[in-house]
This record gives C-alpha cells, structure tokens and sequence, in this order.
C-alpha cells in the first residue's frame, strides 16, 4: 500500500536523482549550450517504459520522452551496460540536435528494474547550415539523423557507430565531449537507483513507482473536473514557414472537456510545408501535457499518470504531425510554442478567470557558425527570451523564457571567450509588453558584432502576429531582426540564413507578453518604448 506520505518522500527522491543527472551533465559538458545554458533534460522511467520522475528541466523534451523510449525498446531489448541513442523525430524525438541517450538499470542477477534517460541540444548535428538549425526544405538536410543505435554494447563504446557520427558533424571534439556528459549523468542516476533498491526492495519501489502515476492521474482527472464542460475552439498563427512558405501557418484546435477527461483534436490545422516549422506528433503531446500540468500546479508529481486523461488527435502530414521527409528543426522551437498560445486561447473561454495573455511565443533562436582564424570551425547557438503574459493575478515577467523552454542565458563573458563575435547590447525592450490591468512582460533587445565571416541563421517567429492579450488587454509588440551594415540598417525576416561580414552587427528585439485585463486609468500604460 503507497500512503500519501510515501508519494512526497520517494516523489521528492526520484526528482533529486533526476536533477542530479542534470547537475552531472552540466558540470561535465564541452559546449556553452549545455553547460551555460542547461539545454538538456533529464528524466526516470520504470522498467515498462513509463515515467517516474523529471527534473525541472526543458518542457518540449520532457512530454515527448516516453514516446522515444518506446520506439527504442521496439527496437531493442537493451542488456546491461547497453546505452541506446537517437534523435530521430519520427521515431518520438523533437528536432535533429536533441539527441537521447537510454540506459536500463539492472539487478545482479539480471532484472530490468528503471530506465534513466536524458536529451541534449547539441550545438551541431551536421546539415547544410551550421547549428543545424537552418532553412532546410528536407530533414536529409537538417544533419545526422540517428534511428536507434546502441552508443554502447556491454559497457563498451560502439567505436564504429561512434566514427561515422563524428565524422558528419562540424565540431566532433564538442560533440564527443558533450556525448560523454550524457553517459556521465546516466551512470549518476543508474548509481542512485541501485542504491535505493538496495535500501527498500525492488518489489517496493515497483509499488510506490506504480502509485505515484496513479496519484497523478487522480490529480489531473479532477483538474479537468474544474473546467466546465463544452467544446472549445481557437486558431492562431505561425507568421510563415520563411522561404517557400511565405503564408500564415494556422494552428487549430478544438478542445472538448467531459467529465474528468479532455480531447484534444488539432486535426484541422495547415498542412505541413517544406520549412522547417513543422512538428511531430511527439512535440505536439509534449505541449498539450505541458498545459495541463501548468492547469494542476506545480505540487503533484508529474509522470506518465498524468497524461492519462488526456487524448490527443493529430492528422499525418499536417504542421503538427509532420511525415518523413518534413524539415522539423523549428518545429520544436517555434511551433511547440504557438500550440501552448492556441490551447490557453480555448482554455481562457472557459476558465477566464484562470488564463494569463500570450507570453512572448517564439524562441527565438540563432545559430552562428564559421572557421576560426587558426583553422578551427565552430558552432554557436542560443535562444534568446522575451515577455511573459499578464496574468489574472499579476503583471508578466519580463525578459524570461517561458512555455515550452526553460534554458538560461548565456553569460556574455562565455560567450566572448569562446567566440569570434561581441555582444554589443543587452537589456529589456522597455515598453514592448502590452497594455492592461496586468501588462505583459517586456521582450529583450541583444545585439551581436561579428569579428569575422560567419553563417547565420535565425529561426524566430511572432514578427507579424502579436503575443494577444485576454480580457481587454492590448497585445504585445511584435519581435524585429536587424541586421546594420556599414552603418545602414535592414530589416530581415524572421526565418533565415545569411553569411555575415566583419563589422556587421545583428539586432534582435524580442516580442513582449500580451496584457491581460482593460487597463485603468493610472495602470498599465508603457515605459519609454524601444523598438
């Protein structure tokens, strides 16, 4: 029998040997990417592939995790000392530089008792572009496309798989390095693991593993409770897929509560396209988990339990459930984003009085890429946060990530240090959030100097339609990407890929949060704008 006092302790276990995984992998990472800005997840699955426990790491990764282990173990019965890898988007992963790694952890005599898992943003997985984050028109050119492989065989690394994967990307020492921080983490949480069932029994920990997903079922049937029955719709936009797709992208949705259950049906959203706005079926659940959980609170355990009450419809070959050979790269990034925007908006019909406005809603993202002048090449890349959404209960955060990201900055001392481009400014966009009783949250303006010739591509959205605000507030102001040169100025669209020259300097202004409420008299009205 599992008491409520087991859930909190062992929830409270599992968590921390989750995030000491996440610790591990910063710690031991090569790029900036993973140990700046903590571009990684890590999570616990029992030994029938569900999860236990995550820690608070990057939300798009998290919700889709189990369908990647699921396609992993149909591949393969991993032994002991095996450690599987993927990054295949068709296969439940996101986008081509989020790789996975998986480890089963056994007992002495052989049983299978956990899995632990972790997914890494890499900075560069090959492709036409470096970052791999670029324009492809196919996933072929995105980079390395990993169906399940085996990293390691019985506690010895595949050095031919390992070859052929180094051998296609730009920065193979970084990637290596940054690989082995991923197995460093795993061995930390199979280490933990052992140990807790040396101390408790394995039959225990299966029991309380199994009550803590169904404690958090319970808690997210009688959230849905709370939402009153009906069938709720919202559309939103993507501003365009960026080049061959120049069109507003809609992302649909119809949202139907009944009783503690919720359907979910993005069935009549666009069609997918060749960009790479795109999605998979996995991401598309990942958001939707994503906004539920947000509706339950941050005090119940999250694992497999949770999405239970959930049914998500998709259609194959549409922007939320792309098919190969689709282009996914933003997909992960930016339209991940604008589902959690479509589903609030339908929510908000409901329980208005529970909703905040649109946060910022891109990532905004930018991967540089070059040869240094010693010969070396060098990837680079980063997303850049902006404004939260008022809320019925206060104004927005400013300058943060939100939704389906949840990196870090990256300091401008690293940066520098490491790369051949200055950051010439950063701050808040004052006065880019929008208007309300509770005003959004302000974007953020970062500009970069490059100090040589340089590859740059940004995949950024919600440069044509604004984060929206709820209950009478004003929308946020619209992200911008400037690229001076020589001193004159040129808007660039949101999604592309460009050589850059010395002295060129690239301004991003990023999207503030929507307001939320009519805004009074003396409230809610902006600072000194910046564009």
């Amino acid at each position: 029998m599992t008491s409520v006092v087991d859930i909190e302790v062992f929830n409270g276990i599992f968590t921390s040997i989750a995030e000491e995984m996440g610790i591990i992998l910063a710690r031991s990472a090569f790029s900036s990417n993973m140990k700046e800005r903590r571009d990684f997840s890590c999570a616990l699955f029992d030994r029938e592939g569900e999860m236990i426990a995550q820690a608070a790491h990057i939300p798009v990764h998290l919700g889709s995790l189990a369908a990647t282990l699921a396609h992993i173990r149909r591949n393969f019965t991993l032994a002991p000392g095996d450690i599987a890898i993927s990054n295949d988007p068709y296969g439940g992963g996101s986008h081509l530089p989020d790789i996975t790694l998986v480890e089963g952890v056994f007992a002495e005599d052989g049983e299978l008792l956990f899995h632990v898992l972790n997914r890494a943003h890499h900075a560069d997985v090959g492709g036409a572009s470096p970052g791999s984050m670029g324009l492809a028109s196919s996933i072929a050119a995105e980079g390395v496309r990993i169906e399940p492989s085996l990293l390691q065989r019985a506690g010895r690394p595949d050095q031919l798989f390992l070859q052929s994967f180094l051998a296609r990307v730009r920065n193979p020492e970084e990637r290596l390095g940054d690989l082995r921080a991923q197995q460093a983490a795993l061995t930390r949480g199979k280490k933990r693991l052992l140990d807790l069932a040396a101390r408790h029994g394995h039959a225990r920990l299966r029991e309380i593993s199994a009550g803590l997903q169904d404690y958090s079922e319970r808690v997210m049937r009688a959230t849905i409770r709370t939402v009153p029955d009906g069938c709720y719709r919202f559309t939103d936009h993507l501003d365009d897929g960026g080049a061959g797709a120049a069109q507003p992208l809609a992302i649909s949705v119809e949202l139907t509560i009944q009783g503690e259950e919720a359907l979910v049906d993005f069935r009549q959203s666009a069609p997918q396209v060749a960009s790479p706005v795109n999605t998979v079926a996995s991401v598309t659940g990942s958001a939707t988990i994503y906004v539920f959980q947000c509706l339950a609170g941050n005090t119940f355990p999250i694992n497999s339990g949770s999405s239970r009450p959930l049914r998500i419809l998709t259609r194959p070959g549409t922007l939320l459930d792309a098919v190969f050979p689709a282009p996914v790269a933003a997909g992960n990034v930016e339209t991940s984003q604008r589902i959690v925007d479509v589903l609030m908006g339908a929510l908000a019909q409901a329980i208005p009085e529970r909703i905040g406005a649109a946060s910022c809603g891109s990532m905004n993202n930018i991967a540089i890429g070059g040869i240094r002048r010693d010969g070396r090449p060098y990837t680079y890349y980063e997303t850049i946060g902006g404004g939260m959404g008022g809320r019925p209960s206060s104004a927005g955060l400013s300058g943060i990530h939100t939704h389906m990201t949840n990196t870090m900055n990256t300091p401008v001392e690293a940066l520098e240090h490491s790369y051949p481009f200055l950051v010439t400014r950063y701050g808040l966009r004052l006065g880019s959030g929008g208007r309300g009783r509770n005003p959004g949250g302000d974007g953020i303006v970062r500009s970069y100097r490059f100090l040589e010739p340089a590859e740059l591509s940004l995949l950024t959205d919600r440069r044509r339609f604004p984060p929206y605000g709820l209950a009478g507030g004003g929308p946020g102001k619209k992200g911008v990407n400037i690229l001076e040169r020589q001193g004159k100025k040129k808007r660039m669209p949101g999604k592309v890929s460009i050589e850059t020259r010395p002295g060129d300097i690239l301004h991003i202004s990023t999207p503030g949060g929507g307001g939320w409420g009519r805004p009074d008299r003396d409230s809610g009205g902006p600072r000194q704008a910046d564009s």
